[in-house]
C-alpha cells in the first residue's frame, strides 16, 4: 500500500505515552503498558522502546549555526585594525576605559557595566590606560587598542547567531532564520557599529541574549520548574541586568519580558488544574529570576564601580560634597573640619544641580543695562578663594569669633547675612531682572565693610533635616530664602558671557519649588572655636551615593543636547535611513569610516512592515464584514502559533466537546475530509492505496482503505483530547508523524487548512454550542499539535 499523508494513522508511528501515564478514554480503546498502537480502531501492545535515534537534521542545523556564525565573526573582524586612529565616540568610551586602568573617578551619563568591560578587555589585551583619547582622528601609534576594538566585535559577532536561533525558535523555519542572520550579517550599519570601541555593541549583545533567553524559557513552559526551565529564565534576568547595566535604553528589554511575564501568569491563573500553591511557586520564581537576581547584579555592578573608581578625577564636580569626601586626592578626603555650622564660620556653599558650582563673587560689576550696576555674584566650577562667605547675624555688628562670647549655632529657620570674604560685601538681591534669566531676580554683592540693608537678609531653611535643626556640614541640603522679596537663591545653570567671564549665573527665583537649582550644602568650614572631626564619619553609605549616581544621571541624560553648530538628525531620519554619520576622516587623503545602514535592507524591512500593516487591515476589515477569507490569508498558520498551555476551562470545554463529536467518529470525519478537499482539491493525489490514484474526492471519500484513514485520524484527534492537560507526553509521538507526512510530500501550509477543516466540522457537528470560547480552545489545541509535528520537517 503506498503511504497515506493527511492523518497518518497512529499505528505507522507507535503512540508513546510518556511517564507511564496510561487511560482509556475513548470507546473501543484499551490501554495497558508504556506503548501504544492501532490495530483496528483497538489500542494494543507494542515492544519495549527502542532508543530514540538522532534526528537527521539535526547535524545539518550544527552546520548551519555553524556557517552562520563564522561569516559574523570573519565580516567583524576584517580590518578591525583599521584606521589606526580614533573614530568618532572612541574618544569618549576609550577615554572612560583608560579612566578604570587607572581608577581615576568620570561621570557618564550612562550605567558602569560597558565601559568597566572595554577597560577590562583593555587591561587584559596589554593597554595601560595612558593613551589620552582627546579627539576623533588622534594617531594611536603604539598603543595597544586592538584588544578593545576586539571585545566589541566579538559581542557584536554574537548578534547574528543569537537573532538565527532566536527566529528558528520562534517559526521554526531555517529559511526563516536564515534570510534574518543574513540581514544582519550583511547590514553595514550593524556592522560598523560593531568594530569600534563603543557601547552599542555591548548593548546590543545582552538585548539579544534577554530576548533569545527568554524565547527558550517559554518554549520550557510545557516542563516547568525543570533544569532548562530554570537555566533559560535564570539567564534572561542576567541579560536584563547586563542591557540595563549598559544603557538605561535597556529598559525597553525589560518592558518586553516584562509584559511577556505577565502574560504568561495570566495564562497560568486560568489553568484550573494547578494549585495555588504551584501558582505561587511560578510567580515566586519569576520575581526570584526576573526581579531579585538582575537587581542584586545590577547594584553589584555599580559597588564594583566605586571600589574600581576611588581616586579623584573630571567626574568629582558632578557629585556632592559628602561623595567627594571618599575620594583620593580630593581635598575633603581624610580632612578635618567643623562638623556644625556656627556664625562667625568661613564657609563655601555648593549648589547642588549637576555640574554646578560654588556661591561665588569677585571685584567685577554687572554692566551698563544689565541689572543695577553692583558687584557679581556667580556660580564657579573650581575651587577659589573667591567662593569664601562668612557667616553673620542679621541684625548683629560684634564679631561672633570674639572669645568672650559663646558659640551659637546657625539652625533651621534662623535669618542670617552672608558676608563675601575677600570684598566684605554682602549677598543681596532686589527686583532687578536676572542677567540671564527672564522672571529671576538679580543677585548681587552690596554694601560696605559688612554694612547693606534688608536685601542682605536670607532664611536658611534644611531640606533634609530630621531631629535637630543644627546645619551639618556635607550632609544638611539647604534653601536661602530672601527675606524682603521670598524668592529662592539659585543657580540657573546658564554660562554668563564674557563680561562674567564665562561663569554660571547666580539668580532668586520667585518660583518655590524646590529643585537641585536650589538647594545647597555647606563644604569648606572654618571656625577656630570649633572643634574638628574627621570627614570619615560623614561619609555617605553605599544605598546613598548609588542613589544620587543614579539622580545625577538622570539629571544628565534629561539635559542633553545638541550643540551649537552641531549637525543632527530627526526622528524620521532614522528608519528611511536617510543620512549617516561620519565616523572618521575629513578629506581624500584619510582613512574613512561613513556609519550608514544598507540602503536595500532598510527599505525591504518598512516595505515588509508597510504591507503587513495594509494586509493585516485589510483582513481584519474583511472579518469584520462577514467576509470568508482561508485560513492562510487569516494568517492562521498553526505552525508558527506560540505555544501556551490550556487553562482548565479550556480544557474542559474541549473534552464536553469532543465527548459529543467521537459517539459516531466515522461520520464526523467525514465531514472533516470532504471539507477538506473542497478547500484544497491539490491534496487528493497524496492519497494513495495500492498506488491507486482517485479520480475524484467522492471516489476516494467512498474506499474501504481511506474510511481505515479517516478512524485513524479520529484516534489521533481523541489521543490529543485525551492527554490535553500533558500534551508534551504525545511530543515524540507527534514529531514522528511530522517526519512520515514529510515524507509523503505533505508541506507545512496544508496544516491550515486542516485546521480551518476541523474548526468547520466542530461547527457543523455542534451547532449554536460552538461559540467563541470553544473556538478558541480548539485552535489552540490543534495549534499545540501542529507545532510538535513541525519539528519532523527539520526546521522547514
Amino acid at each position: 500500500m503506498c503511504p497515506a499523508a493527511v492523518g497518518v494513522g497512529l499505528a505507522e508511528s507507535g503512540l508513546r505515552l510518556r511517564r507511564g501515564r496510561c487511560r482509556a478514554k475513548a470507546p473501543g480503546i484499551a490501554v495497558s503498558g508504556p506503548e501504544l498502537a492501532v490495530g483496528d480502531g483497538v489500542l494494543c501492545s507494542k515492544k519495549p522502546p527502542q532508543p530514540r535515534p538522532k534526528p537527521p537534521g539535526q547535524a545539518v542545523g550544527w552546520v548551519l549555526l555553524a556557517a552562520v556564525t563564522t561569516l559574523a565573526f570573519a565580516t567583524r573582524f576584517h580590518r578591525l585594525h583599521e584606521p589606526a586612529h580614533v573614530c568618532w565616540d572612541e574618544t569618549h568610551f576609550g577615554k572612560m576605559g583608560s579612566y578604570y586602568i587607572n581608577r581615576t573617578f568620570f561621570f557618564d551619563v550612562h550605567p558602569p557595566l560597558g565601559k568597566m568591560l572595554i577597560g577590562l578587555a583593555g587591561y587584559l589585551s596589554g593597554y595601560d590606560g595612558t593613551f589620552p583619547f582627546q579627539k576623533p582622528g588622534d594617531k594611536y601609534e603604539h598603543h595597544n587598542y586592538i584588544g578593545m576594538r576586539g571585545f566589541c566585535a566579538f559581542l557584536g559577532s554574537w548578534l547574528i547567531p543569537f537573532a538565527y536561533l532566536t527566529v528558528l525558535e520562534l517559526s521554526r523555519s531555517r529559511p526563516a532564520a536564515l534570510l534574518t542572520a543574513a540581514l544582519l550579517t550583511f547590514d553595514t550599519g550593524c556592522l560598523t557599529l560593531s568594530q569600534y570601541i563603543l557601547l552599542d555593541p555591548i548593548l546590543m549583545f545582552f538585548i539579544m541574549a534577554a530576548m533569545l533567553s527568554m524565547v527558550k524559557y517559554n518554549s520550557c513552559a510545557d516542563r516547568p520548574f525543570s533544569a532548562s526551565w530554570w537555566f533559560w529564565l535564570s539567564l534572561t534576568g542576567v541579560s536584563l541586568a547586563g542591557a540595563l547595566g549598559v544603557k538605561f535604553v535597556g529598559l525597553f528589554i525589560v518592558l518586553h519580558v516584562g509584559l511577556n511575564t505577565i502574560s504568561d501568569l495570566w495564562q497560568l491563573l486560568g489553568d484550573l488544574n494547578l494549585t495555588m500553591i504551584t501558582l505561587g511557586k511560578h510567580l515566586a520564581a519569576r520575581i526570584l529570576c526576573l526581579i531579585v537576581f538582575p537587581l542584586i547584579l545590577y547594584t553589584t555592578l555599580f559597588a564594583v564601580h566605586f571600589i574600581i573608581l576611588n581616586r579623584s578625577g573630571p567626574g568629582d564636580g558632578f557629585f556632592s560634597s559628602a561623595f567627594q569626601s571618599r575620594l583620593l586626592g580630593n581635598n575633603l578626603h581624610n580632612a578635618s573640619i567643623p562638623e556644625h555650622l556656627a556664625y562667625g564660620s568661613v564657609i563655601t556653599v555648593k549648589n547642588l544641580r549637576m555640574a554646578s558650582g560654588y556661591l561665588h563673587s569677585h571685584w567685577h560689576l554687572y554692566p551698563e543695562g544689565v541689572g543695577a550696576r553692583q558687584q557679581q555674584v556667580t556660580a564657579y566650577q573650581h575651587k577659589d578663594y573667591n567662593n569664601l562667605w562668612i557667616v553673620k547675624k542679621h541684625n548683629a555688628s560684634t564679631d561672633p569669633l570674639d572669645p568672650s562670647f559663646p558659640v551659637e549655632f546657625v539652625r533651621h529657620g534662623d535669618i542670617i547675612r552672608l558676608e563675601h570674604k575677600e570684598t566684605s560685601r554682602n549677598l543681596h538681591s532686589h527686583q532687578h531682572e536676572a542677567p540671564m534669566t527672564r522672571k529671576h531676580y538679580q543677585v548681587t554683592g552690596y554694601g560696605v565693610n559688612g554694612t547693606g540693608d534688608s536685601n542682605d537678609f536670607w532664611r536658611i531653611e534644611v531640606m533634609n533635616r530630621k531631629s535637630e535643626n543644627r546645619i551639618k556640614v556635607l550632609r544638611s541640603q539647604i534653601r536661602l530664602i530672601h527675606l524682603a522679596t521670598g524668592c529662592v537663591l539659585g543657580s540657573s545653570g546658564k554660562t554668563l558671557p564674557k563680561w562674567g567671564w564665562e561663569q554660571l549665573e547666580v539668580t532668586c527665583t520667585p518660583y518655590l519649588k524646590e529643585t537641585p537649582n536650589s538647594v545647597w550644602n555647606v563644604e569648606d568650614h572654618i571656625n577656630p572655636k570649633l572643634p574638628n572631626i574627621s570627614l570619615d564619619v560623614l561619609k555617605p553609605s553605599f544605598a546613598e551615593i548609588l542613589l544620587e549616581s543614579h539622580m545625577v544621571m538622570i539629571r544628565g541624560n534629561s539635559g542633553l543636547k545638541p550643540k551649537e553648530n552641531e549637525v543632527t538628525s530627526k526622528p524620521w531620519h532614522w528608519p528611511i535611513n536617510y543620512q549617516g554619520l561620519r565616523f572618521s576622516g575629513v578629506n581624500e587623503t584619510d582613512f574613512r569610516v561613513y556609519l550608514l545602514g544598507n540602503p536595500v535592507i532598510w527599505w525591504l524591512n518598512l516595505v515588509s512592515i508597510g504591507l503587513y500593516l495594509l494586509l493585516g487591515s485589510v483582513t481584519t476589515v474583511s472579518i469584520q464584514r462577514g467576509i470568508q477569507l482561508t485560513a492562510e490569508v487569516k494568517g492562521f498558520g498553526y505552525q508558527t502559533m506560540e505555544p501556551r498551555r490550556l487553562s482548565g476551562p479550556e480544557q474542559e470545554l474541549i473534552r464536553e466537546s469532543w465527548q459529543k463529536v467521537n459517539s459516531n467518529p466515522l461520520q464526523h470525519g467525514m465531514i472533516l475530509f470532504t471539507r477538506l478537499f473542497d478547500l484544497e482539491p491539490d491534496l487528493l493525489p497524496l492519497f494513495q492505496y495500492n498506488c491507486r490514484q482517485f479520480s475524484s474526492p467522492q471516489d476516494c471519500l467512498s474506499s474501504p482503505e481511506f474510511l481505515d484513514h479517516i478512524r485513524k485520524v479520529m484516534l489521533v484527534i481523541d489521543a490529543a483530547v485525551t492527554h490535553v492537560e500533558n500534551l508534551s507526553s504525545l511530543e515524540e509521538y507527534l514529531t514522528n508523524l511530522g517526519k512520515k507526512h514529510k515524507a509523503v510530500g505533505v508541506k507545512l501550509s496544508s496544516f491550515s487548512t486542516v485546521g480551518e477543516a476541523l474548526l468547520y466540522m466542530l461547527e457543523q457537528c455542534l451547532g449554536p454550542s460552538f461559540n467563541v470560547a470553544m473556538r478558541e480552545a480548539w485552535t489552540q489545541l490543534y495549534g499545540a499539535v501542529v507545532q510538535a509535528m513541525s519539528r519532523g520537517w527539520d526546521g522547514e
